[in-house]
Formats: C-alpha cells, sequence, structure tokens
C-alpha cells in the first residue's frame, strides 16, 4: 500500500520529525503484505480441499438423484415452495414443469469458475427439448456471467416465453410489476437453483412443515380455550355458592 502511494506520485502527508510515526506505517505495511499473503495461500488451500470434497460428493448426489425420482412431481414442488422461483411461476409454467424429471448441477472442475445446471424434461406438449441446459461463469474480476439453451422447439401455440412478454406488453405500468415472468424467461437469464441444489428436501418438504406449525398452534389455541372453559366454570360454581350463601342468611333472618 505504502509502495503504491509513492509509486503514484501522491504525496504522503505526515507531520515533519515523526519519523516514529513514518517507520511505523512502513512496518504496518509489511505486515499488511503478510496477511494477504497468508490469506492468499488459504483461498488456494481450501480451493483444494472443496476440490476434494466435491468429488466425494458426487456418488451420494448421483443417489440423491435416483431417490428423488421415485416421488411424483418432486421438482415442481420443490420450485413452487421456493419463496424466489415460485414468483416466477404462472399456471401454465406449473404445468409445463410437472415434466421436469431431473435436475443436475456440475461444478467446473477448478470450482471457482462457475457451474452448469441440466434440467431433463420428459415428452411434453410445451417444447421438443429433452435437456435444457444454463452455465454459469465468474471471470478473474468476479463479474458472473450466464449462457443458456436456447428453446427453439416450443410446440404450436405453446411458447411460454413469447406469452409472458405478450402479458406483460398489453398490462399497464402498474400491473407490469405485478405479473410473473415466464420461468422460461427466467431460465435464460438467471437462477436460484444453486441455492435449492444442496438440500431440495427442505424446500418439498415446506408444506408439510407449515401443517406441523399449524397443529401445534391449534393445539395451543384448545388449550387456551380450555382454560378459559375451566375458568369459566369455576365462576360459576363460585356465583352459586354466593347465592347459597345469601339465600341462608335470608332464612335465618325470617326465623328471628
Amino acid at each position: 500500500l505504502l509502495r503504491q502511494a509513492t509509486t503514484c506520485n501522491k504525496p504522503w502527508h505526515l507531520p515533519k520529525g515523526e519519523k516514529e510515526q513514518q517507520e511505523a506505517i512502513e512496518h504496518i505495511d509489511e505486515e499488511q503484505n503478510e496477511i494477504d499473503r497468508l490469506n492468499e495461500q488459504a483461498s488456494e488451500e481450501i480451493l483444494k480441499v472443496e476440490q476434494k470434497y466435491n468429488k466425494l460428493r458426487q456418488p451420494f448426489f448421483q443417489k440423491r438423484s435416483e431417490l428423488i425420482a421415485k416421488i411424483p412431481n418432486f421438482w415442481v414442488t420443490t420450485f413452487v415452495n421456493h419463496p424466489q422461483v415460485s414468483a416466477l411461476l404462472g399456471e401454465e409454467d406449473e404445468e409445463a414443469l410437472h415434466y421436469l424429471t431431473r435436475v443436475e448441477v456440475t461444478e467446473f472442475e477448478d470450482i471457482i469458475s462457475g457451474y452448469r445446471i441440466d434440467f431433463y424434461f420428459d415428452e411434453n406438449p410445451y417444447f421438443e427439448n429433452k435437456v435444457l441446459s444454463k452455465e454459469f461463469h465468474l471471470n478473474e474480476s468476479g463479474d458472473p456471467s450466464s449462457k443458456s439453451t436456447e428453446i427453439k422447439k416450443w410446440k404450436s401455440g405453446k411458447d411460454l416465453m413469447k406469452r409472458s412478454s405478450q402479458t406483460q406488453n398489453k398490462a399497464s405500468r402498474k400491473r407490469q410489476h405485478e405479473e410473473p415472468e415466464s420461468f422460461f424467461t427466467w431460465f435464460t437469464d438467471h437462477s436460484d437453483a444453486d441455492d435449492i441444489w444442496p438440500n431440495p428436501l427442505l424446500y418439498y418438504l415446506v408444506p408439510d412443515m407449515d401443517d406441523e406449525e399449524g397443529e401445534e398452534d391449534d393445539d395451543e389455541e384448545e388449550g387456551l380455550e380450555d382454560i378459559d372453559e375451566e375458568g369459566d366454570e369455576d365462576e360459576g360454581e363460585e356465583d352459586e355458592d354466593d347465592d347459597e350463601g345469601e339465600e341462608g342468611e335470608e332464612n335465618e333472618g325470617e326465623d328471628d
């Protein structure tokens, strides 16, 4: 940092005679260089560990895919339950995604430069592509870019990307912000699959988790109602006791 400042001919402002401060700054710069060197070394070693464990994970991803294939509509349910992806799904998008049978994410060999997502579809009434792929790349500066399979083979009247565009063009400006774009327009633009891929079961089971929470809330409400009812019964018994006491006093007064 200090060397950069001097090579750029920028004045290094220090009060005259403050030699100790000057030396301290130079030493700080040297220590910072060592810290940066260690950080770079750590990144290289972490990358090697990531590459190692990425290979070790592959058999488990493969086994998971085989098990997921046994569950009908697993992926469309997972996407519908994902908060960002679900915002992009219209009714026809969901219908098309019922034909999605498998999703695979493949990291590039060096791990850091990006990954590819493959969407596998059964024969369907929307398009002829069997596989839609999307690659995400990070350049040396860390800026992301992506490229997708062009869906050229939309069947007659089934182009969901064109339909989404027409819907938005006809809508008012306010409505445009409310209309979801097609999932397949999103597919050619960006992706949240890297969020879903590590544990898709988490999103697939969202409704079940909500149901369990709802049952707990119902149990709590029932418990509160029981307490209220018991309280009302106790109050009623106390009122009856009070009435009986008052009647007894009146009878004693009459006897006197």
